[in-house]
């Protein structure tokens, strides 16, 4: 998984109420340009959201599963169809699972937490809740990690994703300030205006 290739530099995070619901909005986002998705494992069943969201967008579509904290979360997850596994955190069960082969993207938060993420072969951190620290604080994480990739996930919304990026993010993970609603059966056309909307300020930003 090319990190630098995630469209609009955006992880769309779907964490709904209803199976139905969550699959309409992975859908919606990719038709507006947000391919790249992550369903939470805590959405009822979001493997099977998965499954029918690679089979509607081809194997193209970065399509992921969420809260992964097991090694029985992140084989269900792989036979699904996921193309990368995200998790809160890294526990030792998780560390010492045999491997999938999907690029996993880890949650941290502290510099041991990032080292424990490299040991064990991350394709990314996941820089969690990022609300904690902010922008200054992936700043500061960045001078003794140059080479990490972060993404910061938790309270991100559109200006602090600007601020991110700016502070060395190679993508953005944003949930309830994109997705609103949208995954509980909410406005499908709200989700529509909001995901244009970002995917305007994101190429704005990246143009400028």
């Amino acid at each position: 998984m090319n990190l630098a290739d995630i469209p609009f530099r955006t992880l769309a995070i779907v964490r709904g109420t209803d199976r139905e619901a969550a699959l309409r909005t992975v859908l919606v986002l990719a038709e507006e340009g947000l391919t790249t998705a992550e369903v939470s494992l805590t959405t009822p069943d979001a493997l099977w959201v998965i499954e029918q969201a690679r089979r509607e967008l081809g194997a193209e579509a970065g399509i992921g599963a969420g809260t992964v904290i097991s090694p029985d979360d992140a084989r269900r997850a792989a036979d699904a169809g996921a193309g990368f596994l995200v998790t809160p955190g890294l526990g030792d069960e998780l560390r010492a699972a045999p491997p999938t082969g999907l690029p996993m993207f880890v949650g941290a938060l502290t510099p041991s937490d990032v080292i424990a993420a490299g040991e064990y072969g991350a394709a990314a951190v996941k820089l969690f809740p990022a609300s904690l620290g902010g922008p200054r604080y992936l700043k500061a994480l960045r001078d003794p990690f140059p080479n990490t990739p972060f993404v910061p996930v938790g309270g991100v919304d559109q200006e602090a994703a600007l601020a991110f990026l700016a502070a060395g993010a190679v993508a953005v993970g944003v949930g309830s300030p994109l997705i609103g609603d949208a995954a509980k059966g909410g406005d499908l056309a709200a989700l529509r205006r909001r995901a244009a909307d970002w995917c305007g300020a994101m190429a704005e930003a990246a143009a400028a």
